[in-house]
């Protein structure tokens, strides 16, 4: 052969064992093994995103800038029973309209199968829905009076809650002592039935979960209830399902203080807020700090809780 020829054919022989080799070596490179395909394989898939939990209102630290005598707040998940809240959430106050909630799930459970007159109907409604003092004194006298405040703390298993002792008042309904923590154990009691009976807790609810009236909605013996903890809850929250509420609210000359009470009731929580503070400030002062709580116990945080510029609660 001679040399030159020789020669070529070497050139090509290196050649095409270099181009053989280069496969060989991407495949090892990326993962495969020659035989099997490559390397896509083996390559791992992202996980798909999953979506954040709905926003709840679940215990938490609470701050609130806050004047007056008496600050307390409890919450209850239903769910487990558990009830968190303020230091002082034993201490109590004076229900006011809140407990008209009780007497009507107490003449609602006391009817048993029997239906209501349209009458009756118009009173309960009367008392929940515009907070009207003469519906809610019918209700309390056809229910037994002092009767009635004792099944309700046997029955809701209150153990905070007795008589008011403030004289002249004695004996009136406005003034029954109940701790935060007793409103939320209520708000649970007519959550579950116990209140007012299988058949008619719905129809209850529904009632308390349109309560009307804004803190201008004000009239003699009643007036506008929706304020306070439902003005605090984000949209998210009021979409999964009602929120049946019942605030109690009156000024008071013998302390010279507002009395304020906020109660929320949902399928997952029970909430309260419990107020008393000078008169000059006025209804709305309390609706605000009642709206304030209730934004920062939302979970997860959907940003800063309202303000109310006032004095730190951590002097009280």
């Amino acid at each position: 052969m001679r040399p030159r020829v020789a020669l070529v054919l070497a050139v090509v022989a290196i050649l095409v064992g270099s181009a053989m080799l280069v496969p060989a070596a991407y495949a090892k490179l990326s993962g495969g093994d020659g035989g099997s395909g490559g390397g896509e394989a083996d390559a791992v898939a992202a996980p798909e995103p999953t979506a954040p939990p709905p926003p709840a209102l679940a215990a938490g630290p609470v701050s609130v800038n806050f004047t007056g005598e008496f600050f307390s707040w409890a919450l209850m998940d239903r769910e487990s029973g558990s009830i968190s809240g303020s230091k002082n959430l034993t201490r109590t106050s004076s229900t006011e309209s809140m407990i008209k909630s009780w007497f009507a799930a107490d003449f609602l459970r006391l009817l048993g199968d029997k239906e209501p007159t349209a009458a009756q109907k118009r009173s309960i409604s009367a008392a929940i829905r515009d907070s009207n003092d003469d519906a809610a004194n019918y209700l309390y006298k056809v229910v037994g009076r002092d009767d009635s405040i004792e099944r309700m703390i046997k029955i809701c298993r209150l153990t905070d809650t007795g008589p008011g002792n403030v004289r002249p008042y004695i004996g009136w309904w406005s003034f029954t002592q109940m701790s935060p923590r007793d409103a939320v154990r209520l708000g649970d009691c007519i959550g579950d039935g116990k209140a007012a009976g299988a058949k008619w807790t719905p129809y209850l609810l529904d009632e308390m979960s349109k309560v009307r009236g804004s803190v201008k909605d004000q009239r003699q013996r009643s007036g506008g209830g929706k304020w306070g903890i439902v003005d605090g809850l984000p949209a998210e929250i009021k979409a999964q399902g009602p929120v049946s509420i019942k605030n109690g609210w009156t000024p008071l000359n013998y302390d010279g203080n507002w009395h304020v009470n906020c109660l929320a009731v949902t399928e997952k929580w029970s909430l309260a807020v419990m107020l008393r503070y000078p008169q000059k400030l006025g209804l709305s002062y309390g609706a605000k700090v009642c709206a304030s709580v209730t934004t920062q116990l939302v979970t997860p945080q959907p940003g800063a809780a309202l303000k109310v510029p006032q004095q730190p609660i951590g002097k009280l």
